[in-house]
């Protein structure tokens, strides 16, 4: 018998019995948190941060376990619903959703949210030689030279190619696209030259910008970040409307039982606002959110849907 089908049948008739609870027996043992990125990376930090105070509070190792891209979410998706595997996740989960054809997992279907821990804006920073030191500017400038500039990403479907795309859309402008395995590999070309701009994380741009081997624009969400409150973004800076707004959220299987998902909900939540963790997130210009499973499943069905339609207007395809 098909192991986690085995589990859903004992969770089936545990449930059936009367005075049976799965979240008073919960934590009763270890948990493992899949994220899908490289150590370091954002998930990874939220991940890291989130694991270690659940440990200090439920008394039950909490092990953070890297499976870069779709292999973790697959990992995780297939886990058996039981509360004891995790995933630490970031909205890359349903750009690729969005632009992939062809996809062994699907976000609302395969998995519960259990909250949006974080919100993150995305930087537009430029090379220096670039005649453009505002948003505005930038824009004038590709309209003065259409197709002459060139933009960098982490490859079709990132963050930084939908957060690019959508700027090109709603400026009405004319950029070339230049994708690279991911946003590190483009650095060298930005700092050279070769690319006179690229959207990325505060924590990969702000150094660079601080050494002045990078212009920063603007930030990417709708309101400025409180991390960089003197930086405008796109949206007040003649681009009305334009808003990319990365997140990191937790996720457990489908199927978890819906007591265990509100107390990883609840203790997760109650985590996130100790003045430590808030800290360390708001160091990487990450906002602490915090919403309930209700509100982050509402969020991600608008992102799936706003980004299937960026990316058909944009001719982003991925077969």
């Amino acid at each position: 018998m098909n192991t986690r089908r085995a589990a859903y049948g004992i969770v089936f008739v545990l449930a059936a019995t009367p005075g049976w609870c799965p979240a008073q027996q919960y934590p009763g043992r270890p948990i493992r948190i899949i994220v899908p990125t490289v150590p370091g990376g954002g998930g990874d930090t939220v991940a890291r941060a989130i694991g270690q105070k659940l440990t200090d509070s439920w008394g039950q190792q909490v092990v953070v376990d890297n499976r870069t891209g779709m292999i973790g979410a697959e990992i995780a998706a297939r886990a058996i619903p039981d509360g004891y595997t995790v995933m630490v996740t970031t909205s890359s989960l349903v750009l690729r959703e969005a632009v992939y054809q062809k996809l062994s997992v699907a976000t609302l279907r395969d998995f519960v949210p259990v909250t949006q821990v974080v919100s993150q804006a995305l930087v537009l920073t430029s090379n220096p030689s670039v005649p453009a030191k505002s948003v505005q500017e930038l824009v004038a400038l590709a309209k003065a030279r259409p197709g002459q500039l060139n933009y960098g990403t982490g490859g079709n479907g990132s963050a930084s190619h939908l957060a690019g795309e959508l700027f090109r859309l709603t400026a009405g402008i004319r950029v070339v696209h230049v994708q690279y395995k991911g946003l590190p590999q483009a650095m060298p070309d930005l700092l050279g030259g070769r690319l006179q701009y690229v959207y990325g994380t505060p924590e990969s741009m702000l150094p660079l910008v601080k050494d002045g081997k990078l212009r920063l624009l603007a930030v990417t969400t709708m309101k400025r970040s409180p991390a960089l409150p003197d930086t405008p973004t796109i949206a007040e800076s003649g681009i009305p409307g334009y808003e990319f707004a990365g997140w990191i959220g937790v996720l457990v299987p489908a199927g978890t039982p819906r007591e265990i998902v509100r107390r990883l909900y609840e203790e997760t939540v109650r985590i996130v606002h100790l003045p430590d963790v808030r800290q360390k997130f708001e160091l990487h210009a990450s906002e602490v959110v915090g919403s309930t499973p209700e509100a982050f499943t509402a969020y991600l069905k608008s992102e799936l849907a706003r980004w299937k339609k960026v990316a058909a207007a944009a001719g982003i395809r991925v077969d």
